[in-house]
């Protein structure tokens, strides 16, 4: 059963058709990358999968629990980390995470055993007494995987995970996710709009202007498009210049 299926999903703001009819499948155990320019409707459709956003056309399914009719099943069985930092910076790395268990019902022996061994999993075990703003922009998004984890969801979300980070935080990042995916079968959806983190063995969606424009492994749709590499295909693909 595919972890996530997007099925002829469309979104408006008023007039304008931010998303148009997308279709994609998230296999699990899979890193699928969700690739697209800002404004594209990445963060839209990521609404729409967190129930953000109410679903109007389509259906969007996580291991076959419709996100509209069977919420509560449906988000249970999934991880997410936003693009916005929402960490508490005054709390500690550890109070952060336990806090979190407590909205999923964890108790609390339960949430400090948890909260160990997602954090250790991140590398961060040693850091769980230390208050949140003491930490580099590259710990914070890992302690936000830990939290994302802790209940033990098969499908993980990540919406431009990577923003606003140096070179080596990015690479640790994208290093800790593939991890995951190799090492526990979690099936993940990776937005971006950075080609770099691609590789040639990912699923890739990419959507440009709210329309899917191309859907499938990253080597074959480099052939199909016939460029050279994953940046000359999207050019090709979106029409755009790439710096």
């Amino acid at each position: 059963m595919p972890a996530l299926e997007v099925n002829h999903v469309s979104h408006s703001y008023g007039k304008r058709k931010a998303l148009d009819d997308v279709s994609f499948v998230v296999e699990t155990g899979s890193f699928s990358v969700l690739l697209g320019l800002n404004g594209a409707g990445k963060s839209t459709l990521f609404s729409l999968i967190t129930r953000l956003y109410a679903t109007r056309h389509g259906t969007i399914r996580i291991f076959g629990h419709d996100v509209t009719r069977d919420s509560g099943e449906a988000l249970r069985r999934l991880g997410v980390v936003f693009q916005a930092r929402t960490l508490d910076p005054d709390l500690s790395v550890l109070q952060n995470i336990t806090y979190h268990a407590a909205l999923h019902g964890i108790g609390p022996h339960e949430a400090k055993r948890r909260s160990e061994d997602v954090l250790a999993q991140v590398s961060l075990a040693d850091r769980m007494a230390d208050r949140v703003r003491n930490l580099s922009g590259g710990q914070m998004r890992r302690v936000e995987i830990a939290r994302a984890l802790l209940h033990r969801p098969p499908i993980l979300l990540l919406d431009e995970p990577t923003v606003g980070l140096d070179v080596k935080a990015r690479a640790d990042i994208v290093a800790h996710v593939r991890g995951l995916v190799e090492n526990q079968g979690i099936g993940v959806l990776w937005t971006t709009h950075l080609i770099d983190e691609i590789a040639m063995t990912d699923d890739v969606i990419i959507l440009h202007k709210g329309v899917v424009l191309a859907n499938g492994p990253a080597a074959e749709i480099i052939a199909t498009s016939g460029a050279a590499d994953m940046r000359l295909a999207f050019a090709k693909l979106t029409g755009t210049e790439l710096d």
